[in-house]
């Protein structure tokens, strides 16, 4: 198996690469994220390799982190991704990025990947969600708030305050993560008042 590949880039396709190692060209697949980051033709690049062997092909896919590639792992184990789905989703959110969504559990933000509607969207983030914190840079607090919410277990004051600032035109995960940074503030006789005030303040900054 081939994990990592270090030469010069001899071309560029659509969605690929023809990388020369010591006069050897491997085809190698790429998110379009991937792409933009890689320099020049006929400049060195170095990528992490996950190899997919089947019966009839070898394919080589290349990342420039081996986070990147973890992801790539980690969304095939989904019901329904594949390699191309998981290449549109990298290709269209930073792995920090895509670990914050599916932590908040924000499906249209995954939804925005080509080829994702809205069926695999929820599964990405319903059967990563265990996963993505981990990788994530959110406050286990917000996580914790979120997952409250999808139970409807969280306060009413806090649920009415994530209802105004959604009616104010922020979106769910980042009302949520005002709310939740307020709350700690406020401490727990925070009213409603209060939290949307300071929901605000955090989301000025």
């Amino acid at each position: 198996m081939i994990g990592k590949l270090k030469g010069i880039i001899d071309s560029y396709g659509e969605e690929s690469i023809i990388l020369d190692v010591g006069g050897v060209g491997y085809l190698i697949h790429c998110s379009a994220r991937t792409l933009q980051e890689l320099p020049a033709m006929g400049e060195p690049a170095t990528l992490a390799i996950e190899t997919h062997v089947r019966e009839d092909q070898i394919r080589l896919f290349g990342f420039c982190t081996d986070a990147e590639r973890e992801w790539f792992r980690l969304l095939q184990t989904v019901q329904g991704v594949g390699a191309k789905v998981a290449l549109s989703v990298l290709g269209t959110l930073k792995p920090a990025d895509l670990a914050t969504a599916i932590a908040m559990r924000d499906k249209a933000m995954v939804a925005r990947a080509p080829g994702v509607g809205p069926k695999v969207a929820e599964r990405i983030v319903t059967e990563l969600k265990d996963k993505a914190p981990a990788y994530a840079a959110v406050d286990p607090a917000v996580v914790r708030l979120s997952g409250a919410l999808d139970e409807k277990r969280a306060p009413q004051p806090v649920i009415d305050a994530i209802s105004a600032l959604v009616n104010l035109g922020y979106g769910e995960p980042q009302a949520a993560a005002a709310v939740a940074a307020a709350a700690r503030n406020a401490g727990e006789g925070g009213d409603v008042r209060q939290l949307i005030r300071l929901g605000l303040k955090e989301l000025a900054k």
